[in-house]
């Protein structure tokens, strides 16, 4: 691995102003950025540590009952803190192993947006907020490709608020060696309707099934969405399966999730 600099602020003021520089980059746990860097994938000349960033750790109860967790919250954090959320914590619980459990950060898996991360079926099934150092985005306009956020240079994710929904589950088809999900379904219930966010599958990474938050909001069980497919277009095809398996593992994994729910 090359040389660079490497920077630990304690206070959000001082990490903002730490990026500033030219070729900085933000470093979370480090479970995605440091097998890049290994790998020469990823160059950064100056690198900006949050883990001393105690203002963006912790989870907390916002308005109207949302469950609030800082971009800076490792796995282990919210699988142990997010009781009033229990999809929510059971989804950090199976991230990984206790090592990156202990290490990786909510913020920095939305920011890396990995197609097969766990973290962003749950922030889009949930419709919940992304809360940066400028502004608050909706689950919804934050996702926009593999590997890509609406995310500007510099700006950090400060908290993720969660509505909590009526009940909800993650089920997530795991590739055995590395955990992350093959397909991974998030099915959330709230008193306006059902979302359905997919992850692991798409080669345009996280989406939502709208088919099936259709068929499940007028009949939450998991026949409603018997006979509904995804066509293996579009879908991740390797070594661990094809497009085709994919997109018949989401109907599977939705049905499971559903049934888990109720």
């Amino acid at each position: 691995m090359y040389a660079f600099e490497i920077d630990r602020p304690a206070t959000l003021a001082d990490a903002l102003k730490a990026l500033g520089a030219e070729e900085a980059q933000a470093l979370g746990g480090g479970q995605t950025l440091i097998p890049a860097l290994k790998a020469r994938l990823a160059s950064p000349a100056r690198l900006v540590a949050l883990s001393g960033v105690a203002e963006i750790k912790g989870i907390r109860t916002g308005e109207n009952g949302a469950l609030c967790i800082g971009g800076g919250t490792c796995h282990a954090d919210v699988a142990a803190g997010a009781g009033a959320y229990p999809a929510l914590a059971a989804l950090a619980a199976r991230i990984g192993d206790p090592a990156v459990r202990n290490r990786g950060t909510i913020g920095g898996s939305l920011a890396n947006n990995d197609p097969s991360a766990c973290y962003p079926a749950a922030v889009l099934g949930s419709g919940a907020v992304v809360v940066t150092t400028n502004r608050q985005i909706a689950a919804d306009d934050f996702f926009e490709g593999m590997f890509t956020t609406t995310l500007e240079d510099s700006e950090i994710i400060t908290e993720v608020r969660f509505p909590v929904p009526e009940v909800a589950s993650y089920q997530k088809f795991e590739q055995p060696a590395s955990r992350f999900a093959l397909v991974g379904v998030f099915v959330a219930k709230y008193a306006g309707g059902v979302r359905v966010a997919v992850t692991g599958a798409s080669e345009e990474g996280v989406f939502r099934w709208s088919e099936a938050e259709a068929a499940l909001s007028g009949d939450f069980s998991p026949g409603a969405i018997e006979g509904l497919r995804l066509s293996g277009a579009g879908m991740i095809s390797d070594l661990h399966g094809s497009g085709d398996y994919r997109a018949h593992l989401v109907a599977v994994m939705t049905r499971r999730a559903v049934a888990a729910a109720r």
